[in-house]
């Protein structure tokens, strides 16, 4: 049965000038008309979107493909959200204050207050099942639901185009290859 994912694809764009409009045309022409688009940094595209599928991880590789090949050429997949996530995103998600968050038992951080998407479902998912006599919490799960589904698929995702299992101009499964010592920084 297919299910909605919530995700977002961060493209890094070749260099030069692009018009911003022509980008978003570019998406929508894809067939992502709903799809929120983000240039806001130079050299970089975000695209956020909810995409239906069978599994998150093939929702957002097929997705990822069908926007690079309507991208510039040279558009690499640079990034897939969510993976490490603030308070601050949780907190929006879940309809709720940061502060409210704060309040709860949370996982530790990853680095500068970023969370593991996967440890942070669990989290929620304990906290959304109170111990008797406790209250629900005022979080809306079933709000953050889509996005939530697609965190572990997106680290997946993430760690396979940085161990360069997946080529991020492609988006297709690179050839395994045998990992080559680097080169000595001492002569």
């Amino acid at each position: 049965m297919a299910e909605e994912f919530e995700f977002e694809l961060v493209f890094a764009l070749p260099e030069g000038e692009h018009d911003p409009f022509a980008l978003s045309d570019a998406v929508f022409e894809a067939g992502f008309e709903d799809a929120l688009v983000g240039t806001g940094h130079a050299g970089l595209l975000g695209v956020e979107l909810e995409v239906e599928g069978e599994e998150a991880e093939s929702a957002i590789l097929d997705t990822a493909r069908a926007l690079i090949r309507a991208l510039p050429p040279g558009t690499v997949l640079r990034e897939v959200r969510p993976d490490l996530v603030s308070l601050a995103d949780v907190a929006e998600k879940l309809e709720v204050k940061r502060q409210a968050l704060q309040q709860r038992k949370m996982p530790l951080p990853v680095a500068g207050g970023l969370y593991r998407i996967d440890e942070m479902i669990e989290v929620l998912t304990e906290a959304s099942r109170p111990a008797k006599g406790q209250r629900r919490p005022r979080f809306n799960l079933a709000a953050a639901e889509k996005w939530l589904r697609a965190g572990p698929a997106a680290r997946r995702v993430n760690a396979q185009l940085t161990m360069r299992e997946i080529d991020p101009a492609t988006i297709e499964r690179a050839p395994r290859r045998e990992w080559a010592e680097p080169a000595s920084l001492h002569p």
